[in-house]
């Protein structure tokens, strides 16, 4: 810390806040810790009184707050994310569009295991909205080694993906089959297509076939074939996901030649959620939750499936922890521990 004039103050940085008081008009800081003194800052210093002020020394090899926390957010930031101004030493880092948080995190965690630098971000897989602050970087004292930045900057480039970026959820066309005898004979309404409807619009994609499939392995096969020659990029068989031996769902869809990923997620409620290919086309069978809970593991794995992302069975059994929903009364889904 060093004391000096005023008017040999340029180029210095204020090592706290200063504030202007202006009797009727204003009161407030004028100048925030961190402020590099300009030319056109000294009149206005001097109006405030301050004949000497207390800057850092310009020590070489160190670097400022703002440019470090500036350096952290470049490093960091992928596709899909806007970096705020630095403000008091942190950069904020902003989505730019709807759509899903990607993190490293042995990214995020190897950059916070270097001395004073701070990478705080939402959970991986986060749904966001365009304008939600999804992380904030800074560093800890007002002046860094600028060696520990470079570290920093190294980092984050041997990872193959960025450590945080906002992918959007692609337009994707949907065909649903609905199971159950008791619908395709119209003894009960389908309250199932409804709700997933709903939901297929929300994530900004189409319902482009809906059909109703009685409890027979070769009609849901033609069901699933029809859909997939009208152009569907996703394919959502509802019902008949139980171990019942008249729950013939899993059946039809493994014996039509899927990949099959996994029958079964470690997600309640969700638990009987199948998910397989046919070529690059996902078919989720979705067990009876589906339609009456809030939030399942539908609603942790379809997403992501929108993004472009091909899910493996490690992926899903990752979703074990954080995988319980607390079916609080009033869902306040993404904002709580379900899917983190």
């Amino acid at each position: 810390m060093e004391k000096i004039k005023v008017q040999d103050s340029v180029g210095t940085i204020l090592i706290h806040d200063m504030t202007q008081i202006i009797p009727g008009v204003v009161k407030g800081p004028r100048f925030r810790k961190g402020h590099v003194i300009k030319e056109e800052d000294i009149p206005v210093l001097l109006s405030m009184g301050k004949e000497h002020i207390f800057v850092w020394d310009q020590t070489p090899g160190l670097i400022h707050e703002n440019e470090a926390a500036q350096r952290l957010a470049r490093a960091a930031a992928g596709s899909g994310l806007l970096l705020d101004e630095p403000k008091e030493g942190k950069v904020s880092f902003t989505a730019d569009h709807d759509g899903l948080l990607y993190t490293s995190v042995d990214g995020i965690l190897a950059l916070n295991t270097l001395e004073n630098v701070i990478l705080s971000t939402l959970h991986n897989h986060y749904p966001v909205k365009k304008g939600d602050i999804v992380a904030g970087t800074r560093v800890v004292p007002l002046m860094i080694d600028e060696s520990v930045i470079i570290e920093a900057e190294r980092i984050a480039r041997t990872f193959t993906d960025p450590l945080l970026e906002v992918r959007p959820l692609k337009h994707t066309k949907v065909g649903i089959v609905t199971t159950g005898s008791e619908v395709f004979h119209g003894r009960i309404q389908d309250k199932f297509g409804p709700v997933l409807r709903a939901k297929v619009e929300n994530w900004g994609s189409e319902v482009i076939a809906h059909a109703l499939a009685n409890d027979d392995v070769d009609f849901i096969q033609r069901s699933i074939r029809e859909q997939l020659n009208q152009g569907a990029e996703m394919i959502l068989v509802s019902g008949g996901m139980s171990v019942d031996p008249d729950d013939v769902t899993p059946t039809a869809i493994k014996e039509m030649g899927a990949d099959l990923i996994t029958y079964g997620a470690p997600v309640l409620p969700g638990a009987m959620f199948l998910l397989a290919y046919i070529g690059d086309v996902p078919i989720m069978g979705l067990p009876g939750c589906v339609m009456y809970s809030k939030t399942t593991a539908f609603d942790l794995i379809a997403p992501r499936l929108m993004t472009g992302e091909r899910l493996t069975r490690m992926d899903i059994v990752k979703l074990g922890s954080g995988g319980l929903c607390l079916n609080c009364p009033v869902c306040i889904y993404p904002h709580c521990s379900f899917g983190k």
